[in-house]
């Protein structure tokens, strides 16, 4: 029988059961593998229920860097009944199946064409503990004993985790351990070696393992937020959760021991962010980290923060839709939502991370782009970012950096005249100048509005007055293009006709899947997309191929949609490549997309210098 053999470059997949603890234990695998400086990918698939539903922990060991799905299993440890069909379909040929045999399963519920590792963990730990939750929770280091015996994990790294995460736990440490032991010893005296192993590299480097989530926070930290407020809604929770948790340590007076921060937890997303607005119109830094169904009650305060021209940060970490739709699993579905967020002609500056790092970089600079522009500013995040441990260049910051308050007129500036209308574009970038209410006892602004008005703020339904508003707007956001950050192309080895754009999470698989469409002959130009409104360079980017495949996760092809609408592109040059099931896009995925529909278009991939 074929054998799938590899060293450090494979998948495991676990199949278990929500609540169970074992996402845990999993993690504890990729985090061992990650210590013997071999790169690791894992992600945590789960449901939205608390207990009982399956879950699915993928754990991608990638020697060569690739840090997005690959698809496809190697190694499949199969805790859960009501999922085995499903989960013995998706091993690879010649891959393995590791499975607790206490019960007998039926040849017919196996394939003929995998490698079986039957081990009795339910016989084992019925044996060794007495305690139902213990028999529960152990069962999962003893298959984690297991796996590191069959494919060279060092257990002592497994047991330096436990020792950091039972640091003062004693009773717990060594009863880890000794489940740990338990899998370990039975795998060398009952398992032949398999096709697949770990073997000690160095090759990690100085990156770091942290989840988006939490670098979007410390972005906000650094970024000078002072407010934050939210409610909580999967999968945004942990971005508060971890802005409180840093701030407590960064954002505490030394000597007083004042809290310099302000949070709060609303009632409802729409009071959540109200009060960004309320913080934002006083000069405060403020922001709200929300999801999908969050973004649908904010509309009609974000349109007023538009009209008014009030700061405002949102992190929006995307997940599906619509309504309550799925709120454990992952997409890229509300572009047009965010793009056109609230009634009326609004348009919103958006932020496209593709890594943790991007998520701490992308959301301190919309903190700076909120108030240079006056506007909100979301940052596009998705739950495959945003609650998976990822690696990524450590966080940088230059000590030396000043916020970009924009354009604030101090007491100064209305004491020696300038004028001041709170609408009025005096140098053409559509910006006005603003006050921080209380700046000057008689001058300056006090109250806003979100109705129509005239440059001075004064309330007016003048037909002149509202077109130099919505035409000054316009103007605003198209000075934004110069302040977002530019595309990333990867040019193709040789020269190309076809190409790729794509962003956000996607990123990752799309970088393997350019590499294994090379092998067969196809090479494109890709370029990652990072931020809305579109530069000019992506429209000619698209016009300089005959064809331009678009990758995004949802169902509607909203990226394609954007750039037709806001870029001009003629609709005949893209073609969407879409994935919108909830689980994080696979690099297969791409990879036979596309080579699918390059063949549709009569074009026979050539080696040799000469490409498709």
């Amino acid at each position: 029988m074929q054998k799938i053999e590899a060293v450090n470059d494979f998948v495991v997949k676990f199949a278990n059961i929500n609540g169970s603890g074992s996402a845990s234990a999993n993690e504890l695998l990729a985090r061992a593998v990650l210590r013997m400086g071999v790169p690791v990918s894992p992600r945590n698939i789960f449901p939205s229920n608390i207990q009982g539903l399956p879950t699915w922990f993928e754990v991608r060991v990638t020697e060569h860097g690739y840090l997005g799905r690959r698809g496809g299993v190697d190694l499949m440890v199969a805790m859960n009944p009501q999922t085995w069909d499903q989960d013995v379909r998706e091993i690879d040929p010649g891959g393995y199946l590791f499975f607790d045999n206490t019960k007998t399963i039926p040849r017919s519920r196996l394939r003929s064409d995998i490698h079986v590792l039957g081990m009795p963990l339910t016989e084992i730990c019925n044996g060794t503990y007495s305690d139902p939750k213990q028999r529960q929770l152990f069962r999962n280091i003893i298959y984690l004993g297991a796996l590191a015996g069959l494919l060279g994990v060092d257990a002592a790294e497994i047991e330096k985790l436990f020792g950091e995460q039972y640091k003062g736990k004693e009773k717990l440490l060594d009863l880890n351990v000794q489940a740990l032991h338990l899998g370990l010893d039975y795998a060398r005296e009952n398992f032949k070696p398999i096709g697949l192993s770990v073997e000690r590299r160095d090759k990690v480097g100085d990156r770091i393992f942290v989840d988006g989530n939490s670098a979007a926070a410390l972005g906000c930290i650094y970024g000078g937020a002072m407010v934050c407020a939210w409610y909580p809604i999967t999968p945004s929770s942990s971005v508060a959760e971890a802005f409180q948790r840093y701030a407590e340590k960064l954002r505490i007076d030394p000597a007083s021991g004042a809290r310099r921060y302000a949070m709060v937890q609303a009632e409802d997303e729409l009071a959540s962010i109200g009060m960004v607005i309320g913080a934002g119109w006083n000069g405060a830094r403020a922001f709200t980290a929300t999801s999908g169904p969050g973004v649908s009650l904010m509309t009609e305060f974000i349109g007023l923060a538009y009209f008014a021209e009030i700061p405002a940060v949102v992190i929006n970490v995307q997940r599906g839709g619509p309504s309550t739709g799925m709120p454990t699993r992952t997409q890229q579905a509300d572009l047009l939502a965010c793009a056109y967020a609230s009634h009326g002609d609004t348009r919103h500056v958006m932020l496209f991370p593709e890594d943790p790092y991007e998520c701490f970089e992308m959301s301190a600079d919309a903190l700076d782009l909120a108030e240079r522009l006056q506007t909100p500013v979301f940052v596009m995040t998705d739950l495959d970012i945003g609650m998976n441990q990822r690696l990524c260049r450590p966080f940088a910051w230059d000590d030396q950096r000043q916020y970009d308050r924009g354009k604030v007129m101090s007491r100064e500036d209305l004491d020696a005249g300038s004028e001041f209308g709170r609408y009025l574009d005096v140098d053409g970038d559509g910006i006005p100048y603003r006050t921080y209410p209380g700046t000057h006892p008689t001058k300056g602004g006090y109250f806003t509005r979100g109705s129509t008005k005239n440059a001075y703020a004064v309330y007016s339904e003048a037909g002149a007055d509202y077109t130099y508003n919505m035409q000054r707007l316009r103007r605003k956001f198209e000075t934004a293009k110069a302040l977002l950050p530019l595309p990333v192309l990867t040019a193709s080895r040789y020269p190309a006709r076809f190409a790729a754009i794509f962003y956000g999470s996607t990123s990752p698989a799309m970088h393997e899947a350019l590499d294994a469409l090379a092998e067969q002959g196809i090479y494109l130009n890709a370029l990652r997309i990072r931020a809305f409104p579109f530069q000019n360079e992506i429209a000619d980017f698209i016009a300089a191929h005959s064809k331009v495949f678009v990758l995004e996760q949802n169902f509607d092809g909203q990226l394609c949609t954007l750039l037709i609408n806001e870029a001009g592109v003629n609709p005949a040059s893209l073609i969407p490549v879409l994935h919108y099931d909830g689980t994080p896009i696979t690099a297969r995925f791409i990879t036979h997309e596309i080579a699918e529909r390059v063949s549709r278009l009569n074009v026979r991939p050539l080696r040799e210098d000469r490409v498709a």
